[in-house]
């Protein structure tokens, strides 16, 4: 509803001004009309004013209709007036054909301006006004009439339902009184019966609640089982593999026992042979010039490994000393680190040489090794797998 009034509102400005703009035109094209002058019988100012107000300020639009006009005609400077709201500048009365045309040819052609309003209380704005409220009360009537028939169908349906629901409820009424009378007829067997199978459904029920737990625990017991099968497959594979591995390491074991063997065997079979000449010349030679002293072979392969000559001298000089002076030679040390059945001395010699001895055989002194600090760790071991056989 007040979307309509206010359609109705604006439609209403709208058409008004729609009416203004069309008197605009017409009473334009009037007023254009009316200053142009033909004949030039009598003053200039004085025709216009003459037609003006008969083209414009006597329009039915204006005497009947309640418009207003504004109206203005120029001179062809645009300075002069000549008209204005039914007022002409006045004229001297009596001019001659020959003032009249001068003014003609002054003045003309002239320019007309008429603007038009229409009035809210103007028999053309209430003419509009009514028939825009007509159709709006026609709207509103019609509407009206929709809604209520609209709300009377609504209201009669609901009236049947209502009637309907009634009708059911009757009905409904009369089996329950008819239900219950033959059921107060029934014979008490009947109602024992009736005890009984509500005993059983219970029992039923209580019987699919332990059923539905046993199913529960049945599922359970199917998952522990076959993670109890899974961890028995990985266990039996796991037992495969320690076996493969077990038997790999035996296999390896006895590949490292036989090529042990081969070592040994092949270190006794190129014991004697394996050494060099200047091994051999040097232990000869040794031997020939320190019969007080046993020299291990081992000790004579590392004077040999020392490959500096200056070394070697110095190392034969301390070996002469301990032969000669054994009781008198200043640098004795024993050796730490070494078992207990071992008791061996070192004696340096050329900075960072050694020699290691100890007691001979049958010899008062016996050289088990000699090296220099680069060897010290590889002679150091070698001392350590000395066995008691070794040392007897």
């Amino acid at each position: 509803m007040y979307v309509a009034i206010f359609a109705f509102i604006v439609m209403y400005i709208m058409t008004v001004r729609a009416v203004e703009n069309v008197l605009d035109t017409h009473l334009q094209e009037a007023a254009d009309q009316a200053v142009t002058i033909a004949q030039l019988d009598a003053p200039v100012a004085t025709q216009i004013r003459d037609r003006m107000n008969e083209a414009v300020e006597a329009s039915p639009w204006i005497t009947w209709g309640g418009a207003q006009a504004t109206s203005l005609v120029l001179g062809n400077d645009g300075l002069t007036w000549l008209y204005v709201q039914g007022q002409a500048p006045p004229q001297p009365e009596g001019l001659d054909p020959t003032d009249v045309l001068r003014q003609a040819v002054d003045l003309l052609p002239a320019t007309a301006v008429v603007t038009a309003t229409v009035p809210h209380n103007s028999l053309i704005a209430n003419g509009i006004l009514i028939s825009y409220a007509a159709f709006l009360l026609w709207g509103l009537y019609a509407y009206n009439r929709t809604n209520n028939r609209r709300h009377q169908r609504a209201m009669e349906d609901a009236l049947r339902q209502r009637k309907d629901a009634a009708d059911r409820a009757q009905q409904i009424q009369s089996e329950l009184t008819s239900t219950r009378q033959r059921l107060s007829a029934v014979e008490p067997s009947d109602q024992a019966s009736s005890l009984e199978i509500r005993e059983l459904e219970t029992e039923r029920q209580s019987l699919q609640k332990k059923l539905a737990q046993l199913a529960t625990r049945e599922e359970e017991l199917r998952g522990q089982a076959d993670q109890a099968v899974g961890l028995s497959q990985e266990v039996r594979a796991l037992e495969d593999l320690l076996e493969e591995a077990a038997g790999d390491l035996s296999s390896k074991d006895e590949e490292i026992r036989s090529l042990e063997q081969n070592l040994r065997k092949a270190t006794k079979a190129a014991g004697p042979k394996g050494r060099s000449r200047g091994s051999e010349a040097l232990a000869r030679r040794l031997k020939t010039l320190y019969p007080s002293l046993e020299i291990d072979p081992h000790a004579v392969d590392d004077m040999v490994a020392l490959r500096d000559e200056t070394k070697q001298l110095k190392a034969e000089e301390q070996l002469k000393r301990l032969c000669e002076e054994a009781d008198n030679v200043s640098v004795r040390r024993k050796v730490g680190g070494l078992p207990e059945h071992l008791t061996i001395f070192e004696l340096g010699f050329a900075g960072k040489g050694r020699i290691y001895y100890c007691r001979g055989k049958q010899s008062r002194f016996r050289i088990l090794a000699i090296g220099a600090k680069n060897t010290q760790d590889s002679d150091m071991e070698y001392l350590r797998r000395l066995s008691r056989e070794d040392m007897a």
